[in-house]
């Protein structure tokens, strides 16, 4: 049975589809078999994975309208044991085209449920929004990651975040754990962003992970020729903080454990600013940028 992660944040520029392409990339590298759905319309997670969308016939946009079955639009890519089912632009108009559709929240969760068996890992990158593209994400999946910038600002909208992901579990998907929480971008040289991941840590405790993900130029440049960082830059920090990261998100196993509302304290995030309690986190170190 697949362990379905929806890897959200309503903000923009968090580090969504790096994460979601990068953490897939590596996991499939232990043999752990991962599908990548593409739910945002820009298609940055397939090109980020070296697949052009604009040269298919099929994407999700004709899954989620019914017109074909997610099977027909999976892509291998070249790395063993991880596939991408695509999005491309005309995603967009997926919002408008559902809004008068029976079960308009659950189309991915059905699409997707004939392949539980055939993955470990099945990830949903969403869109930078709350819409109706990531309600069906959030519908279809069993649990939530997400990436949360070493920035103040970047937690302005986790209160929101954390309210819809409460209304999608009362109303849609009871089931549905918030199971990990990814500090991305983070930069050793501010005083910042180590305060932002403790005061983060002191909100969520054991929900965010212990890896930290450092700020690295070989991460930026891999979207740029379709491969993970762990097929451009074998030995980057990026590279080494993400296969350390897919064996802690592994290691988790199944997040039905982890306790509590998932949404305690954040509030007090957002009033209190960056301001935090003893800091416990790991950046990959001992490998080039």
């Amino acid at each position: 049975m697949s362990r379905i992660i929806a890897v959200t944040n309503q903000k923009g520029g968090v580090g969504k589809t790096t994460t979601a392409v990068n953490l897939c990339a590596a996991l499939a590298e232990t043999g752990q078999r991962t599908l990548l759905v593409d739910m945002d319309p820009q298609g940055n997670a397939a090109t980020g994975a070296g697949i052009n969308p604009q040269t298919l016939d099929l994407s999700m946009y004709q899954v989620l309208l019914g017109a074909a079955d997610v099977q027909d639009c999976i892509q291998p890519t070249e790395i063993e044991n991880f596939a991408v089912a695509p999005a491309r632009l005309e995603m967009s108009g997926a919002e408008i085209e559902l809004v008068s559709a029976f079960s308009r929240e659950l189309k991915l969760r059905h699409a997707l449920q004939p392949l539980v068996d055939d993955y470990d890992y099945i990830f949903i990158d969403c869109p930078p929004s709350l819409g109706l593209l990531t309600v069906n994400a959030l519908s279809a999946a069993t649990e939530i990651l997400v990436p949360v910038q070493c920035e103040y600002y970047a937690l302005e909208g986790l209160g929101q975040l954390l309210h819809n992901v409460e209304m999608v579990r009362e109303g849609l998907n009871p089931a549905l754990v918030i199971s990990a929480i990814v500090m991305v971008m983070y930069d050793a040289r501010t005083r910042l962003a180590a305060e932002v991941v403790r005061d983060v840590r002191r909100h969520f405790g054991d929900r965010v992970c212990r890896v930290v993900i450092p700020r690295s130029v070989r991460l930026s440049e891999a979207p740029s020729v379709g491969q993970p960082v762990t097929v451009y830059a074998p030995t980057s920090r990026g590279t080494v903080a993400y296969r350390e990261l897919a064996r802690e998100v592994h290691g988790r196993g199944d997040p039905h454990h982890v306790a509590g509302d998932g949404g305690a304290g954040i509030r007090t995030i957002e009033a209190d600013g960056a301001r935090g309690v003893d800091e416990r986190h790991e950046v990959a170190e001992g490998a080039s940028t």
